[in-house]
């Protein structure tokens, strides 16, 4: 699939890779279309780009899901790319569990998004040439233990559009898996500095995605680490890594 002449929906596109996304899919020569619960950033990515349209989506609400899939339709009959990239980012001390976290975070990063593909994949399957990329993480293959839930539903996320792409397997639309390293956000819940700047993720994204259009899965090098450590068989390092235990024991 070449990546020009498209009409895109980019979901969590109001900043982050999302907003990053959508500006370099936008001068690639597609119409893209960014959503996410907060208007302003919308509004403000969308002014950036004249030509870009956004409309509001709160994914943790399912009944919300679906009738914005309906009004994306409506409004923009040629969809024919779906790029889930929208989610949270929670901490959590599972030694004082929060419930209310467990259900922001799997409504917003798992059930959203698998009932927007839902809601879309009988109008992409009428495509001729149509496309679903998935924004996982590398925290899908080796997890960061104080973000259990984010890491679990990232992982989920990976699971299903391997399923996906199985059953689309005969059909017009590619499933295409993107699993960011640690990117540095404005506001970053990982409380990392040491990630790679959200350009360049984008940068790494778009060049892998014209070289290699049939690409399942787009892994840029910084990814390469966690998401092949358990085929390189490294698996127990890696998790170490990610998840170091001071003296005392504590993570």
């Amino acid at each position: 699939m070449h990546w020009t002449g498209h009409t895109i929906l980019i979901t969590g596109g109001g900043s982050g890779i999302g907003a990053g996304l959508a500006a370099a899919m936008h001068y690639a020569g597609n119409q893209v279309l960014i959503a996410g619960r907060r208007v302003q950033a919308l509004k403000a990515v969308a002014h950036q780009h004249p030509g870009m349209a956004y409309l509001p989506l709160d994914q943790s609400d399912p009944s919300e899901v679906r009738v914005f899939a309906e009004e994306v339709v409506r409004r923009h009959p040629r969809l024919n790319v779906l790029v889930n990239n929208a989610g949270i980012v929670r901490a959590e001390d599972l030694c004082a569990p929060d419930p209310d976290v467990v259900v922001e975070v799997t409504s917003t990063n798992l059930l959203g998004p698998l009932l927007l593909t839902t809601h879309l994949l009988p109008v992409l399957r009428c495509r001729p040439s149509a496309a679903i990329v998935n924004v996982t993480s590398s925290l899908a293959f080796v997890p960061k233990a104080t973000l259990p839930t984010y890491s679990a539903t990232k992982a989920a996320m990976h699971s299903y559009t391997e399923s996906l792409r199985f059953q689309l397997r005969h059909s017009t639309v590619r499933v295409v898996e993107v699993p960011p390293p640690r990117v540095r956000l404005e506001t970053d819940a990982l409380g990392d500095e040491h990630g790679i700047a959200v350009s360049t993720f984008v940068e790494e994204v778009m060049s892998s995605l014209t070289a290699h259009p049939e690409a399942d899965e787009i892994v840029v090098p910084t990814a390469r680490r966690l998401r092949f450590a358990e085929r390189r068989g490294v698996y127990t390092q890696q998790f170490n890594a990610v998840n170091p235990v001071d003296p005392k024991g504590r993570p």
